[in-house]
């Protein structure tokens, strides 16, 4: 089914659904161009930030900018794609809960010469025209090489690891594969096995203590995106394991730097999620004016430890 609301009807019912605070917001005051962003949450910090970057890259190009909180909810995302489609916005761009599901709404935008680009989730073949993000098989197999350098170097060369993990999030299943695939088999490493933090923080402490309390011989967690990351830091934290359990993981916060400096959180992947919004705002704009893109928008990474967290202090304050 196709819903046809108009703005000022969106707006209302979701506000009114209590689902999102500010879940279309305008960027800018330009009325020649209006893009959409259809986000997963506003929870992480990941997410705002990627909002944040596409909102200050259509200030700069002088277009406007509509940012839908799906709360987690892959159907919400379906259904703004829709309505977006229905209000004619110019571009969208899509962080997908559901990869697989959200491709019937971005076959109908493409139909309807709408350009859809994918940010961080990994869409599949389809119509859509770019893919920005990182290699993030490639970075959970350079965390598990580094995982493995820490063991040899610190642990004797053996650790019980567990995975705090999302199940319902493709992009992260990536990185837990990564990872996975280059520690699996190295002898002193056992997998303890893997709890599904669902990619929201209250949950993946419930799993992670759950992980420790299941496990008390556990030596190390691997967590696969922030909310899992908190999630374990936390867990380690209230069942006082720091000197017994190192983490690894994804994406910093003042927390996660916190425990770097406490010595329990060893590394974390650190993706540039600004940097991915506005890359997808700067490519629907380059669409619309009738210029090509590059299908695969990649967006580096840093391994971020003791030796080099000083830089991103004053980003995470």
């Amino acid at each position: 089914m196709t819903f046809r609301f108009s703005r000022r009807m969106l707006l209302s019912t979701a506000l009114a659904a209590g689902v999102m605070t500010g879940a279309l917001s305008t960027a800018a005051n330009a009325a020649d161009k209006t893009f959409a962003l259809v986000q997963i949450n506003q929870q992480a910090l990941f997410f705002n930030d990627i909002n944040r970057g596409a909102e200050e890259k259509a200030a700069e190009l002088g277009v406007e900018l509509q940012i839908y909180n799906a709360n987690n909810d892959p159907s919400m995302q379906n259904n703004a794609v829709e309505t977006y489609i229905q209000e004619g916005v110019d571009g969208l761009a899509v962080v997908a809960i559901d990869v697989n599901g959200i491709m019937p709404a971005v076959e109908q935008a493409d139909e309807a010469g709408i350009p859809v680009v994918a940010i961080d989730a990994i869409l599949p073949e389809g119509p859509q025209k770019a893919q920005i993000g990182v290699d993030n098989a490639k970075a959970g197999g350079d965390i598990g090489a580094y995982f493995l350098d820490y063991v040899n170097a610190n642990m004797d060369g053996k650790a019980k690891v567990g995975i705090v993990g999302a199940l319902n999030s493709y992009i992260q299943n990536v990185r837990q594969d990564g990872f996975q695939d280059a520690i699996e088999g190295v002898d002193g490493i056992e997998i303890a096995g893997v709890v599904d933090g669902q990619n929201v923080q209250d949950t993946a402490l419930s799993a992670a203590e759950n992980l420790i309390t299941a496990n008390p011989d556990l030596t190390a967690i691997y967590a696969t995106g922030e909310p899992a990351l908190m999630g374990a830091i936390a867990a380690v934290e209230s069942q006082g394991k720091q000197d017994d359990i190192k983490i690894f993981g994804w994406d910093l916060t003042a927390q996660a730097i916190n425990a770097i400096d406490d010595g329990f959180l060893i590394a974390v992947i650190q993706q540039d999620p600004s940097l991915m919004g506005a890359a997808a705002v700067e490519a629907l704009n380059d669409i619309s004016n009738g210029d090509s893109v590059e299908a695969s928008i990649s967006v580096p990474v840093t391994i971020v430890d003791e030796t080099n967290v000083e830089p991103y202090r004053a980003i995470f304050k």
